[in-house]
């Protein structure tokens, strides 16, 4: 099934960071695209260095848990600490949409509660996934064209 994942990183060397983080999925999964790297500011959280972010949709078989589990283990062994909400890390993982699935789990939310307000995950996505649709909030283009620049 086709995932989007939200890839961002400001601690460390952010760049080498997304690098390997995209090596440990093509190496559990059929990564698809992976988008440009962008520099963001920070939404929310303590002062903190600036993100790289990126987006990659990928193919898997694993049901919805487990390609969770899969990134929560991608983070864990890059030294993902989750010390403090919207903190600085090493590496961020976010299971942005996975096929046609609808959650509200405490375990899981699909797609992705904040991604229809967040510039650094619609603009990567939209350069691998022009006609892209965002499940309950529609196309990404539109999305954008409705955010603030610094979002």
């Amino acid at each position: 099934m086709k995932a989007v994942i939200a890839l961002g990183a400001n601690i460390g060397n952010p760049q080498e960071n997304l690098d390997v983080a995209v090596a440990l999925l093509k190496e559990a999964t059929d990564v698809i695209a992976v988008s440009n790297y962008y520099q963001t500011a920070p939404v929310g959280g303590p002062e903190q260095p600036d993100y790289l972010n990126a987006v990659c949709i990928i193919e898997s078989e694993l049901p919805a848990m487990d390609l969770l589990s899969l990134l929560h283990g991608i983070e864990k062994s890059m030294g993902r600490e989750r010390l403090e909400h919207w903190g600085p890390r090493t590496i961020d993982l976010d299971l942005i949409q996975f096929g046609t699935l609808l959650s509200k789990s405490d375990e899981l939310q699909l797609p992705h509660p904040r991604a229809h307000e967040r510039r650094f995950v619609l603009e990567p996505w939209l350069e691998i996934e022009p006609e892209a649709i965002l499940l309950t909030h529609g196309r990404i283009s539109q999305l954008l064209e409705q955010l603030p620049k610094s979002s």
